[in-house]
């Protein structure tokens, strides 16, 4: 594994953790029972890509299940590494426990990029994650979810494939499945959605308004970015700038969102966007607005 398990987000983690303990005058061994994954797997899936097998690295981290079944996403991205994972599911259970849902947290992750795949080689891979996590997921167990680079689609092959593992249909095992599977209608903008009213909630505590004519940026056009500007452009906000990897695009009159996210999703790139200035993807960061939605990766 290409992994030091010193990562700088993993560090951030855990000093978190080991602070909100010492400022709660909690014992240290609660230090000692939540800086440490209760169970790591790592997976070698192979896949067959333009003729010939290559095999890709997979993660799960369960980090603890003190409140209830494992829960977390499962990213697709060539930079994932296992001690980022840790430290996103060490942040899985601090936000179970603190939202009070009775889970525990995790997270998964397969090193790859998902567009440098064919459907056929993605189902392949979506399935032999599945396949190789089987005994140790499930509804009472662990339940994934989607995240980076994953959707209703990869869900929807991954829960088939543990049900053919376990021999009976068990579609609790993974969320954010089709609608057609017994999927929640709502979980494809519920993350988008909820940075927006985060958004409204803190201006309103703030300044005592709604977010009728509030500037807005959004650094990361994803998921979570799109639904993101379109419910502060619901909200009253006016989007003045989104970014992506190929650059922001920004306008201080306001951005058609609903042009933005056609332009995004039929070409891959949000600068594509026409009728906008183009700027570098980090000057979504700093442009001139009162709110902004750090929304990348």
């Amino acid at each position: 594994m290409a992994t030091t398990l010193q990562s700088e987000f993993l560090q951030d983690t855990i000093l978190i953790l080991r602070k909100a303990i010492e400022m709660g005058r909690l014992e240290k061994q609660l230090f000692d029972y939540l800086s440490k994954p209760q169970r790591i797997t790592v997976v070698s899936i192979p896949v067959k890509v333009n003729g010939s097998i290559s095999f890709f690295e997979g993660y799960r981290v369960q980090h603890n299940n003190a409140l209830g079944p494992f829960k977390g996403g499962i990213r697709f991205h060539p930079e994932v590494t296992l001690e980022d994972d840790m430290a996103l599911a060490t942040l899985m259970t601090l936000k179970n426990s603190l939202a009070g849902i009775p889970y525990g947290g995790a997270k998964g992750a397969v090193r790859v990029d998902p567009k440098s795949l064919n459907r056929q080689a993605l189902e392949e891979l979506s399935r032999g994650y599945a396949r190789a996590l089987a005994n140790v997921i499930g509804p009472e167990i662990d339940v994934p979810a989607p995240d980076v680079g994953t959707n209703p689609q990869i869900m929807a092959w991954m829960v088939d494939e543990y049900s053919k593992m376990v021999g009976r249909n068990a579609p609790a095992t993974f969320t954010a499945k089709p609608v057609q599977l017994w999927g929640n209608p709502v979980r494809e903008y519920a993350t988008g959605f909820g940075v927006a009213v985060m958004a409204r909630e803190t201006w309103r505590e703030l300044f005592k308004g709604d977010l009728t004519g509030v500037r807005v940026s959004i650094h990361g056009f994803g998921n979570t970015g799109q639904w993101a500007a379109y419910w502060a452009d619901k909200f009253g906000a006016k989007v003045v700038a989104v970014a992506d990897t190929s650059g922001t695009i920004y306008d201080p009159n306001g951005l058609s969102v609903a042009k933005a996210i056609k332009a995004k999703n039929e070409t891959g790139k949000v600068v594509s966007y026409e009728g906008a200035r183009r700027l570098a993807p980090q000057d979504a960061l700093t442009v001139d607005a009162d709110v902004l939605m750090p929304s990348a990766i």
